[in-house]
């Protein structure tokens, strides 16, 4: 059985961007099991038509990997999956990669204090076990009574089915969201008539994409210091919206503002406009960015149905009114399983639990990596790491100098292995949901999918994104239990663990 240093599930930008670190530190002991046929994570699976990043280019990049060649201001799905084809390249990585290759199972073997994996390539070990497959790798799928029965074409936007043609036919779109407003105006103007169902309107702001010139790809080029200017500023400009989504909800009227605006200027039909009116406060639910959503809206083949579904019979969905719709072809935008942790169920750790069973509905992580009971396990994207309004690679390589300095640590004390304990986790998880309690995201008056089954954000980083790199960067040892095979190495001094409770919540 082959063993390694370090297994890394996922070739996403967390994936990715774990295995880069490794070899630039010299690390070459480690593997990347991937799914897929290729590199990429979401941005491979995502390939619906209109399939964009929200997040500006220069910033929804590795900043060890800048790119001056990007032709838009927010890059396209092609484009995306590109860069990071590029990147493994580059970085050496694809010897390491193991392609259709997908996880089976992960135990924690306490007496030899390692990782044993299967595989759907077969069995292997691994001192460190990356957790990198991301938040955005499940499809949810919505709980309609019937909708496995229906006598037409059902697919989930994040498994578009490319070889079925929508021309002129009768499609029903289910869900709003950030996929839907992309991917409804593309095939808008092929279909014969389009039924919109809406739960909840979503906020929506101007987009600000436009091509890249070629004068800007040749200053880029020409200085890579200019573009980690732009980068930077990019950075800033969105990091300021924070204070809005927590302790000033005011501020959250200027943006309000705005998305009430571009609704009036591009929606004149006062009944439709009211149907596209949120009535919560804007960042409960992700913002979205469009310019074409409404106008899509407002074409005479296109419907918006805000009655909640109540089943699928046959060829039709029946509404909660009592109205039936005859549709051809159900379009999924219902997002993904963003709570529900896709490898928690495959996951074993000390004591013989899954994740799923230690977790109950409700994922918690110290530094929303590493969890109690689960010794060299490091989550990538895990609890409270998601952001409402900046770059989820930001959160990522912040994550991965955190891993390195685990790994460092490990090797300076001549461990086998660490796990945080469990008053730390506990201690961070309760700072985290003291400041979501008035946030936007919790209080906002909306249903979102930051709140898990319990009712607790466990997805969402309430604080700016640079706190959370100062506290990754800073390694505190009394937050963790080291292991030298199954067997603690020593129990930090009771005081220093003391002093540690309270620095958690800084």
């Amino acid at each position: 059985m082959t063993h390694f240093k370090v297994a890394i599930v996922g070739a996403g930008f967390s994936g990715l961007g774990m295995a880069a670190r490794l070899k630039s530190e010299g690390i070459d002991d480690f593997v990347v099991l991937e799914r897929n046929e290729e590199v990429g994570g979401t941005w491979w699976d995502n390939t619906y038509p209109g399939c964009q990043c929200d997040v500006a280019s220069r910033l929804y990049s590795f900043s060890f990997a800048p790119n001056p060649d990007w032709s838009r201001t927010y890059s396209r799905q092609p484009e995306i999956r590109d860069y990071l084809r590029g990147c493994s390249e580059r970085f050496g990585l694809r010897p390491h990669i193991r392609f259709r290759c997908e996880l089976e199972s992960a135990a924690w073997d306490d007496d030899a204090g390692i990782w044993r994996l299967v595989t759907s390539n077969g069995d292997i070990t691994a001192q460190v076990l990356v957790a990198a497959a991301g938040p955005l790798s499940e499809p949810a799928l919505p709980d309609i009574a019937g909708l496995d029965g229906f006598e037409g074409k059902v697919f989930h936007s994040a498994r578009w089915d490319h070889e079925h043609d929508l021309s002129g036919e009768r499609v029903g779109v289910i869900g709003t969201g950030a996929s839907a407003i992309q991917f409804v105006p593309r095939i808008q103007p092929e279909v014969g008539q389009m039924h919109v169902f809406q739960r909840t309107p979503p906020w929506i702001l101007p987009h600000t994409d436009r091509p890249v010139t070629r004068l800007e790809r040749r200053l880029y080029r020409a200085s890579p210091r200019l573009q980690r200017l732009a980068r930077a500023g990019i950075y800033a400009s969105r990091e300021w919206l924070v204070l809005g989504l927590t302790h000033r909800r005011g501020l959250m009227r200027i943006p309000e503002r705005l998305a009430r605006r571009h609704l009036e200027r591009q929606v004149s039909d006062p009944e439709l406009r009211r149907k596209l009116t949120p009535d919560y406060t804007i960042g409960c639910k992700r913002i979205l960015l469009s310019n074409d959503w409404y106008p899509a809206l407002t074409e005479p083949n296109v419907e918006v149905v805000t009655d909640g579904i109540s089943e699928v019979r046959g060829s039709a969905v029946i509404t909660q009114a009592g109205e039936q719709v005859e549709l051809d072809t159900i379009i999924l935008g219902t997002g993904f399983r963003v709570t529900d942790f896709s490898a928690a169920d495959r996951l074993i750790g000390r004591d013989g639990r899954s994740l799923n069973e230690l977790w109950q509905g409700s994922p918690e992580a110290y530094l929303g990596t590493t969890i109690a009971g689960f010794p060299n396990l490091f989550v990538m994207l895990g609890p409270n790491t998601g952001l409402g309004h900046n770059s989820i690679v930001y959160m990522i390589e912040a994550q991965v100098a955190h891993v390195m300095r685990c790994l460092e640590a490990i090797d300076e004390r001549g461990a086998r292995a660490l796990e945080p304990r469990e008053e730390a986790q506990a201690r961070w998880t309760e700072g985290l949901q003291t400041d979501l309690a008035g946030s936007v995201w919790n209080a906002g008056g909306c249903r979102s999918w930051y709140i898990d089954r319990t009712g607790r954000n466990t997805t969402i980083w309430p604080r700016f994104t640079w706190q959370f790199r100062r506290s990754a960067r800073r390694f505190e040892p009394a937050a963790y239990r080291f292991l030298s095979g199954g067997r603690a190495l020593g129990e930090d001094p009771g005081d220093e663990r003391s002093e540690l409770v309270g620095r958690l919540a800084a």
